[in-house]
């Protein structure tokens, strides 16, 4: 069964942006939900889970910034990546607040639409590869009850065993590819986070099943 596409998030108050948004990002292989307030935003995220949000600063009622704040304190949206988008000109704290609450980078309007998608897609191709290592993490974790007496199919086991092996080594190449191709900062930190991940898994996989020396 094909994984079920990544999911976009764009939160705007100006339906013509919004529109404009989802051309830009409709070439990605993610589907492109939008919502027109930060109220709307947190509703959606509670529905479904996104990989990206991009998110406008300047909003009536509640603003971008107080909508990151809620989202980074929920454990279930908390690691989602934000991009913030907003047409003030003239005022640096914004973008300094926009970090401040989690934000993992900052554009102006109006932006190079291409690099906007240049930099959603690197946050895709970091969830995907997330995704990849959490299956390789369940399956592990499926077959830790069960390697006190492992060999009650030999064969079974060993087809188990490899095929968890080969996707971590995809994984560990997707890792190495992308740290060769990411340039801005925001993205080779979230980069660096994954690379920790599948190293903890790379241990725990070689501790468990390479023979000693």
């Amino acid at each position: 069964m094909a994984a079920e596409p990544a999911r976009i998030l764009v939160v705007d108050d100006q339906q013509e942006n919004l529109l404009a948004l989802a051309a830009v990002l409709k070439s990605l292989d993610a589907s492109v939900a939008t919502a027109r307030s930060g109220e709307d935003a947190l509703r959606a995220l509670m529905a479904d889970h996104y990989a990206v949000i991009l998110m406008d600063v300047l909003m009536p009622g509640m603003d971008g910034f107080e909508t990151a704040y809620h989202i980074k304190r929920k454990d279930r949206t908390r690691d989602i990546p934000i991009i913030f988008l907003t047409a003030a000109r003239g005022e640096p704290d914004l973008a300094f607040r926009g970090f401040a609450v989690g934000a993992v980078d900052y554009l102006v309007k109006p932006f190079d639409p291409w690099v906007l998608r240049s930099k959603v897609e690197a946050l895709l191709d970091l969830h995907r590869e997330r995704r990849r290592l959490d299956a390789g993490t369940s399956a592990l974790a499926g077959l830790l009850p069960g390697l006190a007496g492992l060999p009650t199919d030999p064969s079974t086991a060993s087809a188990l065993v490899k095929a968890l092996t080969s996707r971590l080594e995809a994984v560990e190449a997707s890792v190495e590819a992308m740290s060769d191709t990411v340039t801005d900062t925001a993205t080779k930190q979230a980069l660096i986070q994954l690379d920790r991940e599948t190293a903890a898994l790379r241990a725990a996989h070689d501790a468990l099943f390479t023979p000693p020396d």
